[in-house]
């Protein structure tokens, strides 16, 4: 038993920088959490990973940590009040007046027009766009894929998945598609602040300094890419 603790020590330590990597990904500016509470629930679910790890399924194990690692930090994040159910229930009516708008109008509804029909302002607006930006922190996927209202449950998905079956992959590697084709239509700023984000795996610190802009300013336009990503992916989902 305790050799089992002292190897297990030794892991921890070994993939310790993999925690801390995954956690600076997270952006938890405005939660009651410092960067060494985020580490140390981090290590939880490191240890989780450590438990549950199934070499047979023949996923490598530090892709398998940093979901279990993400999934904790997230939910523990979560549990405290990060993404509140009344900010879902407004993006939700955000959603449902740009759809009732694009009906009666017979086109896409501009910010304005959505504000003015919910009687919100530009402050407001800034809430939704953060909202959706917090609501990413899984996947780009989670955040433009998923039914309203239901992003903040995409965690307690990951329990026991080591790995997906050949149907979801099939759908992961269509929805990824889908985005490609999406991300095409944006324009050259957003497209670089999506790869800053995703691809070159940029804090918004980071993101915010090649910019110039404010870190909240930064999370701002995030959530308003994704949202605009949201409008362009269902006509070409309609077209297939």
């Amino acid at each position: 038993m305790s050799y089992f603790h002292s190897e297990q020590k030794n892991l921890i330590i070994k993939y310790l920088p993999l925690v801390k990597r995954v956690v600076g990904r997270i952006d938890a500016k405005d939660s009651e959490f410092d960067q060494d509470d985020l580490i140390s629930v981090g290590v939880i679910g490191l240890m989780d990973a450590l438990k549950k790890y199934d070499h047979t399924k023949k996923v490598p194990f530090e892709a398998y940590a940093t979901l279990r690692i993400k999934g904790t930090v997230i939910d523990e994040l979560r549990k405290s009040g990060r993404v509140s159910r009344d900010r879902i229930a407004k993006l939700n009516q955000y959603y449902l007046a740009k759809e009732d708008l694009e009906k009666s109008l017979g086109r896409t509804p501009d910010e304005s027009e959505i504000c003015k029909e919910l009687a919100i302002g530009e402050r407001e607006l800034y809430k939704l766009h953060e909202t959706v930006h917090y609501l990413s922190r899984i996947s780009l996927e989670s955040a433009v894929f998923s039914e309203r209202g239901n992003e903040v449950q995409l965690i307690d998905m990951i329990e026991d998945q080591h790995i997906a079956s050949p149907e979801e992959r099939l759908i992961k590697n269509e929805e990824k598609s889908i985005v490609d084709c999406a991300i095409n239509e944006l324009k050259d700023r957003e497209k670089i602040i999506l790869n800053l984000y995703y691809v070159e795996e940029l804090s918004l610190k980071e993101i915010a300094y090649i910019l110039d802009i404010s870190i909240p300013r930064v999370s701002q336009i995030h959530g308003k890419i994704l949202i605009k990503l949201r409008g362009l992916i269902g006509p070409i989902l309609e077209d297939d």
